[in-house]
């Protein structure tokens, strides 16, 4: 795809300015690193547009803080682009706060979800983060088909970017971009743990 060339252009009905201005549903998945960063670049880009940025971590303790959440709240403090709220399941999400059982976790993660229904339904966010968000679905704690009937229903322009692996079926489908990450080597094969700048 050449200098921005695409090569075919469907006969939807679309002016040009209307293709490329859709919103879109992109999924990163596969058993390769780097699904949660690219997703946080373009959490970046999103910032430097101006849109309002969502993040919301499925997985990853509320106790960690990672180096990409640091960076985009120092920039959204600056007040140059976008606003950003993060938000992790962890032990709770910020707006709510609990510890416990798989049970509480389930919860917690459909909390999550009913939360993000209720932002996007709202039209809150120009550019959501669901980060590691197919780990609840693979799980049954959040219903696949409620959230792809969410996703295409979803009013307004606002992008969704889903991160984890084993990405559903459904939500592959529905999806307008979709990147497998494929590992070929990583230093954890080799008993390397994981480093400070490089994994978090």
């Amino acid at each position: 795809m050449p200098k921005g060339v695409v090569e075919a252009s469907p006969a939807d009905g679309l002016t040009t300015r209307q293709r490329r201005n859709r919103p879109l549903v992109i999924v990163h998945t596969g058993d390769g690193k780097g699904k949660s960063t690219a997703a946080f670049g373009l959490a970046l880009r999103g910032w430097n547009q101006g849109w309002s940025v969502g993040v919301f971590q499925f997985v990853k303790s509320a106790k960690w803080r990672i180096g990409e959440q640091s960076a985009l709240e120092a920039l959204s403090e600056t007040g140059r682009g976008g606003p950003i709220e993060w938000h992790k399941m962890g032990s709770g999400w910020s707006w709510s706060r609990k510890s416990g059982s798989e049970d509480d976790h389930a919860a917690a993660a459909a909390e999550g979800w009913a939360e993000i229904k209720r932002r996007l339904a709202d039209q809150t966010h120009g550019l959501y983060v669901l980060d590691e968000f197919t780990y609840p679905i693979n799980w049954g704690w959040v219903d696949v088909d409620d959230v792809v009937r969410t996703l295409v229903d979803r009013p307004g322009h606002q992008h969704v970017i889903i991160t984890g692996r084993r990405a559903d079926p459904k939500l592959i489908e529905i999806a307008s971009l979709v990147t497998e990450m494929t590992k070929i080597k990583h230093p954890f094969d080799e008993g390397q743990k994981g480093q400070r700048g490089i994994e978090w």
